[in-house]
């Protein structure tokens, strides 16, 4: 048999494509998956306000999280452990889950709107998505899911124009200043006098 490496290459040595770098990299295509980042962040914003302080407040933060133990009550989940996972720990505590819930859908989608901490962000929608279609929501789910999985796999320039971008920026310039030539002059200096 042959070396397993030899049969389906060294993935070290493996790169994309030049179309699917140009994608992950352009600055062009950065501006679309802002837009993308931005507009999912918008759409959970709205659905974190809606049960914060608006029509769905009452059933998830108040009435010992109503809505989140109806939902997990009655929907029809995707499997019978998830069923009984439902059943058994979010009904009995669809108080705080429903705090949790609605905090977390507001906090992603800020975080993903200013472009802070993107990838968390795009991760806790994941996440969020996931329980939801597993609970048996379909609705806007799987658009949702696609914009977050495009958005971390272009992360470093899906948040280039935002916190994220800017923190990055003045990182490169900060270790750039510090390695130029002056500095290491400086410091080869500093640890000859030292010796």
């Amino acid at each position: 048999m042959k070396n397993p490496v030899e049969l389906i290459g060294n993935p070290t040595e493996r790169t994309n494509s030049r179309p699917l770098q140009w994608l992950a990299q352009s600055k062009i295509m950065g501006v679309a998956w802002t837009a993308m980042r931005v507009w999912l962040g918008i759409m959970w914003i709205q659905a974190g306000v809606a049960k914060l302080w608006g029509a769905e407040n009452s059933a998830f933060l108040h009435n010992n999280g109503a809505g989140v133990a109806g939902f997990a009550a009655h929907g029809t989940p995707a499997y019978s452990w998830w069923g009984t996972f439902l059943h058994s720990f979010v009904v009995p505590n669809s108080g705080w889950i429903g705090i949790l819930v609605a905090v977390a859908e507001f906090t992603v989608g800020v975080a993903l709107v200013l472009g802070l901490f993107t990838r968390v962000a795009a991760l806790g929608s994941l996440a969020l998505l996931f329980t939801y279609v597993m609970s048996g929501t379909a609705s806007v789910c799987a658009f949702y899911a696609l914009f977050a999985i495009v958005i971390l796999a272009t992360w470093r320039t899906s948040s280039w124009i935002g916190v994220d971008g800017l923190v990055a920026g003045y990182r490169q310039r900060h270790n750039d200043r510090q390695s130029t030539p002056e500095n290491a002059a400086e410091i080869v200096r500093l640890a000859n006098r030292a010796a």
